[in-house]
């Protein structure tokens, strides 16, 4: 009798986990985010190189017009792969496991995710039209990590100490200024590989 009030009690923490938060996150977006990241970190660093900048020693940097507009489209292009990877893979766990994803709880997640990395685009903006391009790579750290901290509620607890690495890496990284890509392909590309692979192995 104890065994079958321990099940009906795990069947309804079950159904009240699924009403109340997005379960469909699957460990392999977080990895395949990281992987287009870190893809596109190298290619910025090769661009450097090919612009005559030695990112690793030169300190004093001065980015041209056609440089700085091809840096932010590549930006917007692995934000582009990661979110493709991100539906993809929500989508596909989601039928796998015959689990709904446009509910209440994924609309106050999405909300509580996209405020903060709404500011921070903004405030990235700022930076960029202010020539403030150094604290760029560690405001997107920052306001990433806010923004999955602020998410956390409504879905798996674990992503938080993702938001909180990004957001400490971030701040270190304000020390820092000249080597941002270093920190951020450390932050979006490794942390993300490594989080997803963490999430993938706990959650499959």
């Amino acid at each position: 009798m104890n065994q079958k009030h321990q099940e009906d009690l795990a069947h309804i923490r079950s159904m009240m986990e699924r009403s109340s938060r997005f379960i469909s996150l699957s460990g392999l977006s977080g990895v395949f985010a990281g992987l287009s990241a870190l893809i596109g970190g190298i290619y910025v660093y090769q661009l450097f190189k090919a612009n005559g900048m030695d990112y690793l020693n030169d300190e004093h940097r001065l980015y041209s017009a056609n440089l700085i507009s091809e840096l932010v489209w590549i930006g917007v292009t692995i934000l582009v792969f990661a979110f493709a990877f991100g539906i993809f893979f929500t989508i596909r766990k989601s039928r796998k496991y015959n689990l709904p994803i446009w509910t209440s709880a994924t609309k106050k997640m999405v909300f509580n995710l996209a405020v903060p990395l709404a500011a921070g685009g903004i405030f990235c903006l700022a930076l960029i039209h202010h020539g403030y391009f150094g604290l760029v790579a560690p405001s997107t750290l920052i306001f990433y990590g806010l923004s999955v901290i602020n998410a956390e509620k409504y879905t798996f607890s674990d992503v938080k100490y993702l938001g909180f690495s990004e957001l400490i890496l971030g701040c270190i990284s304000l020390f820092y200024i000249g080597y941002g890509l270093i920190f951020w392909i450390l932050g979006f590309g490794i942390l993300h590989i490594v989080y997803g692979l963490v999430m993938f192995k706990k959650y499959k």
